[in-house]
């Protein structure tokens, strides 16, 4: 596998697990958090995210939370690219979280080195938007959409059929001109899986990864954490922090949290007790 991941002028090393912190400049985020239209209070998210430790920001402008609503590409864009334009300075690489490739081309002009695509780079024009970049991109599985993917979702087999998925658009983007080295893949926890689906795909998640690229896993504040804790999306800390550290025992290369410092202190922890290059 590549050691380092190409993310515009940046260069991620992968010897060590890496932590997104999730910016939502939505009004509708599941997890209580958004900043919808405040630059400010997304300015100061962002710099306490790197306080404490992030090594990407991920802004997205769209709920995605099972039921939620598309938003307008209009939309879409005053939320997040007065953000990104803001945040460019910071010395991060930031993410642009959309499926939208007209969003993806202005958050990409306007200082995001990492398209976040939910959609797995299906839209029309989205593989095309990426590749006329430097930056890299997370390819995610989702079944079905947001709106409809929590109705009945069904596999015959969830880890097999997600590495499929996950193979198959990597190369559709590496046939693109997309670099290898500039591919990460993602595998969708909570979009179009049941609890048990998301389980097995954690407890599989080693086969994916040594299909020999990045990993990204977001299993931060979902409801599958609280099916198994019988907490609230906003009292999930502990349970997220584990599903962390449980993804990056199985080999995941990048979280994708709301939790920064408590995830960063878990990891920090986790790699001086001499088991963060080890697999379980």
């Amino acid at each position: 596998m590549n050691q380092t991941l190409y993310c515009g002028p940046y260069r991620l090393p992968l010897d060590r697990p890496l932590v997104m912190g999730i910016i939502n400049a939505t009004p509708d985020s599941f997890s209580g958090d958004g900043v919808a239209f405040d630059v400010a209070r997304a300015v100061d998210q962002a710099q306490q995210f790197i306080t404490d430790g992030a090594d990407v920001l991920d802004i997205g402008g769209e709920s995605t939370r099972p039921g939620s609503e598309p938003v307008s590409v209009e939309d879409e864009l005053r939320r997040v690219v007065p953000v990104i334009e803001v945040l460019a300075g910071l010395g991060v690489p930031l993410s642009i979280d959309t499926w939208k490739p007209e969003v993806m081309r202005a958050a990409l002009a306007a200082g995001a080195t990492l398209v976040n695509d939910i959609n797995g780079l299906r839209a029309p024009g989205a593989i095309e938007a990426v590749a006329a970049s430097d930056a890299a991109v997370c390819i995610m599985h989702m079944q079905g959409t947001p709106q409809t993917m929590q109705l009945a979702p069904s596999y015959a087999d969830v880890c097999e059929e997600v590495t499929d998925f996950l193979l198959q658009r990597a190369r559709c983007a590496q046939d693109a001109g997309i670099d290898r080295s500039r591919i990460m893949l993602d595998p969708g926890f909570g979009f179009g899986k049941t609890s048990e689906h998301n389980l097995m795909l954690l407890k599989g998640l080693g086969a994916l990864v040594d299909q020999g690229y990045p990993l990204l896993v977001g299993l931060s504040r979902k409801s599958v954490l609280g099916r198994l804790t019988g907490r609230p999306v906003t009292d999930r800390v502990a349970a997220s922090v584990a599903a962390a550290l449980a993804s990056v025992a199985r080999g995941a290369h990048m979280v994708r949290v709301h939790d920064v410092a408590a995830t960063c202190d878990a990891l920090a922890v986790w790699q001086v007790a001499g088991i963060s290059g080890g697999r379980i």
